[in-house]
């Protein structure tokens, strides 16, 4: 069992991301989200870099899925491109029979009905049903790709629910858990006083609510 990804998967994005800001590290993922509310997702990063398909020597959008270690999530860097996919039902039937930990696209999926009958999570910037057979081909798999403002390497952990999806790199995981810690155990003494009565703008003072993301 690998001991950060699980003590990642009980955490909120959103006190991940208040982690990643206050040590200035660029790890919020804009305008990917899950395909389904409830979906969510925590692994390390298998990445798979796509490209344009070349008309002279085309190559195969990839057979990498068997090759993705379970548990890990694949993340997809096709660009950003709305009018091809690059995920769909046979790679999410594989994926879910691996038990592999979601799926991540920076671009879009298909055959959405069925990664919501499996419960299998995929997050990208939406779904669209053209192929993107004979349009992209895969160029690197687990070399650094980009979702976007954000960079992902391979082994950098993946956090994604309700609220979107976040990157903790590799070698801050033990620095963004410890924040997270700090900043949810202040927020917990701030609910805990305004339940009491106290009024807020004084809890958060108590508490230095407004300096918790600031980066120190």
């Amino acid at each position: 069992m690998d001991a950060n990804v699980e003590a990642f998967r009980n955490l909120s994005t959103t006190g991940v991301s208040d982690a990643l800001d206050r040590l200035g590290i660029n790890g919020q993922a804009l305008g990917i989200r899950p395909m389904d509310r409830d979906f969510r997702l925590a692994g390390r990063a298998f990445t798979v870099q796509t490209i344009p398909v070349d008309a002279i020597e085309p190559k195969s959008v990839g057979d990498y899925i068997d090759d993705v270690p379970p548990g890990d999530v694949v993340v997809l860097d096709n660009g950003g491109r709305l009018d091809a996919t690059v995920w769909g039902d046979i790679l999410t039937i594989m994926a879910d029979r691996r038990k592999l930990g979601g799926t991540v696209i920076h671009g879009v999926c298909r055959d959405l009905s069925r990664s919501l009958e499996l419960n299998y999570p995929v997050f990208s910037r939406g779904n669209y049903m053209r192929t993107g057979k004979d349009r992209v081909q895969v160029s690197a798999y687990n070399e650094p790709v980009s979702l976007g403002e954000v960079r992902v390497r391979p082994g950098d952990i993946l956090l994604g629910d309700a609220d979107g999806l976040v990157v903790i790199p590799r070698e801050r995981e033990e620095e963004v858990l410890a924040v997270v810690k700090e900043i949810e155990e202040a927020e917990g003494h701030i609910r805990q006083a305004i339940a009491e009565g106290s009024r807020l703008d004084e809890a958060r003072k108590k508490f230095r609510y407004h300096q918790l993301q600031t980066r120190k």
